[in-house]
């Protein structure tokens, strides 16, 4: 789907929970709003920086990039508006969003350690081939998550952990990673 038809579909999920069975769950419906709220911010204020607006000129070639996600995926809520806000203008990169819990299942062969993390990001040259695959999050939030998991920490301490890192990184590092990615 396109991104204004997934951010479509999540304030869908946000103004009526009662159609979507999963945000029947109050926890799961109480964080997805939290999500949009995310979403929204940075989505009208988050810039790109000089040289990832240079490295996105230079695709030159058509390319897809694949963003498996889901609206209550807390990562999501900062990488994908992120993404989103880097590739927007270049008319040679289709943004595709898949959803992780819905056919085709594309995640399945996307996985981080054999889970089914997301966001998960495809790049993808005209031909349909990989270029290159970035995700679930930036290499150094993985780092602190897999650490902070291996330490047995609560699920409420790791995500207010990765809360303060996204917040205080304002999307540095997917900026770099994706610059490199780019660049390779």
């Amino acid at each position: 789907m396109t991104f204004e038809n997934y951010i479509r579909n999540f304030e869908e999920i946000v103004n009526h929970p009662e159609k979507f069975p999963l945000y029947q769950d109050e926890n799961y419906y109480n964080y997805v709003k939290l999500n949009w709220s995310r979403t929204n911010r940075w989505l009208k204020k988050f810039v790109p920086s000089d040289e990832v607006k240079q490295a996105i000129a230079d695709v030159k070639e058509p390319q897809q990039w694949i963003l498996i996600t889901e609206p209550w995926c807390g990562d999501a809520a900062h990488s994908v508006p992120q993404i989103y806000n880097m590739v927007k203008d270049n008319a040679n990169i289709t943004l595709d969003i898949q959803l992780r819990d819905e056919d085709p299942f594309l995640i399945n062969s996307y996985l981080t350690n054999g889970g089914k993390s997301i966001p998960k990001l495809v790049i993808r040259n005209s031909k349909g081939e990989d270029l290159a695959v970035w995700g679930p999050r930036p290499d150094k939030l993985q780092h602190m998550f897999l650490e902070l998991k291996e330490k047995n920490a609560s699920m409420d301490e790791i995500k207010e952990v990765i809360q303060k890192w996204y917040n205080e990184d304002k999307g540095q590092e997917i900026q770099r990673e994706l610059v490199q990615l780019l660049r390779q």
